[in-house]
């Protein structure tokens, strides 16, 4: 079981969730002398209000927390990433799906201790024991799994490190994983993931598992790897440069998307695609103005080695699509555009299949993680031709999100196929430092469940 979660607590303190406006409408004490503490400590149900309330021996007793408006489902992650060790109980839930109370409180209560001497224990949460118990867990453990990829430096996480990752899960469910390293990615026709890494001391690689049976639904996952990014030759500034050990995060969020859908035994053929890579400098490094070949065919012309995601992630949407898959989802941190238009917490999806949009967008209301349908503009297209090739990989300024979106189009062949322009991260929202972050990971995996699920 998740480590901040308990079937089976000792002395549990309780827990008081209320919106504003539940709290101003309470008319009885949930304990003695609630509502005097509360206004002592001037506590009105506001968004991270919390008052802690001690029982005779000191330790806490109860705890009274404020959900604000009560739309933000991972709001009590302010709370567990406050309380020190020990079991607490939700006994007033406001209304909030328990589902969203523990993932947040999972949320709240993750360290990334890797690299401390001193470790801590995080307070746990009573959740039902069984499947329903169980579920609850696997997917904590899975937003802890993407953290840790997300969160670990670029020096520990290269792209040897995330093949070795993909292989400690292809062993744990008896899957398949061919790696494709170095010089044979051209012959085996990756020649853009090996354009992008060739200048890394490590050499880049091409990363494909397979589970499940091949006569069921085929389900295609594809991540964006890049261990980090320095912008190549168009160098990023020290800035840009600071985080970019979050570059691989769209590959941790398929990888821990794969874990769950092995974990969960969903009745699909399974297939994981990864471009592993770092973008570095060297004096083999690719440069504005070459012209790249690719597994599609389509050649293109070099504006911005800094544009290098979409060039690692054609070469792979393209081997995806090869296999016919009934649904194709891919995971990127592709662009700062997207920041810019819909800041650290939405999630852009790109699609043509409205179907599909309403499934995962209907799968963000129930689960509170925000996805956002952005258009897929063709027309945008046109901000992409290259007067020496068939594409070029930067359409300038404007809508850098959409024609990065667009760019990807032109590598897929599938049936039904969704885009996601993540962030992977998330600055101190809930009090905790800044770090990796799972951005539409369970908004999508609850789409899976209700597409594939028993």
């Amino acid at each position: 079981m998740h480590k901040s979660f308990t079937a089976k607590p000792k002395h549990a303190a309780r827990i008081y969730l209320y919106t504003a406006q539940t709290f101003t409408a309470l008319t009885d004490d949930p304990f003695p002398g609630a509502r005097a503490i509360a206004a002592a400590q001037g506590f009105k149900g506001g968004a991270g209000q919390a008052v802690l309330v001690p029982g005779e021996t000191g330790a806490v007793q109860s705890v009274l927390f404020g959900l604000g408006n009560g739309k933000d489902a991972l709001a009590v992650a302010a709370l567990s990433g406050r309380l020190t060790e020990g079991d607490y109980e939700i006994a007033e839930d406001a209304g909030q799906p328990f589902a969203h109370i523990a993932a947040a409180w999972a949320d709240g209560a993750y360290r990334f201790e890797r690299y401390k001497s001193e470790k801590t224990n995080p307070p746990r949460l009573k959740i039902p024991g069984g499947k329903d118990g169980e579920r609850l867990s696997r997917e904590a453990e899975a937003a802890v799994h993407l953290r840790d990829l997300v969160n670990t430096p670029a020096a520990d996480m290269t792209p040897a490190g995330l093949e070795a990752e993909i292989a400690a899960l292809a062993e744990r469910f008896g899957a398949k994983l061919t790696a494709i390293v170095g010089d044979a990615l051209l012959a085996a026709n990756y020649p853009m993931v090996h354009a992008v890494g060739r200048a890394a001391t490590e050499a880049p690689r091409f990363l494909e598992l397979e589970w499940g049976k091949p006569g069921d639904p085929k389900v295609a996952l594809v991540g964006k790897g890049i261990t980090f990014d320095s912008g190549g030759l168009n160098i990023k500034g020290g800035d840009g440069m600071r985080i970019m050990k979050k570059d691989m995060g769209g590959a941790a969020h398929a990888i821990v998307l794969a874990e769950l859908v092995m974990g969960a035994g969903l009745p699909v053929h399974l297939k994981l695609y990864v471009s592993a890579a770092e973008n570095a400098i060297a004096g083999n490094s690719f440069r504005p103005g070459d012209i790249l070949s690719s597994r599609k065919g389509l050649t293109v012309e070099i504006d911005n080695t800094d544009a290098e995601g979409r060039l690692v992630l054609g070469d792979a949407l393209a081997r995806a699509s090869e296999d016919d898959p009934d649904l194709l989802l891919d995971f990127a941190t592709l662009t700062g555009a997207a920041r810019v238009a819909l800041g650290a917490d939405l999630a852009p999806l790109y699609t043509d299949d409205d179907q599909l949009a309403a499934d995962i967008l209907a799968a963000s209301a129930r689960t509170g993680d925000p996805v956002w349908r952005m258009p897929l503009w063709d027309p945008y297209l046109a901000e992409l031709k290259s007067p020496v090739a068939d594409l070029v990989n930067s359409g300038g300024s404007f809508a850098g999100s959409i024609t990065a979106a667009v760019f990807l189009k032109q590598f897929v062949s599938a049936r039904s196929w969704a885009h996601f322009d993540i962030w992977a991260w998330r600055k101190s929202k809930y009090g905790r430092p800044d770090g990796g972050a799972p951005c539409s990971l369970r908004a999508v995996w609850s789409m899976l469940e209700a597409r594939y699920g028993a």
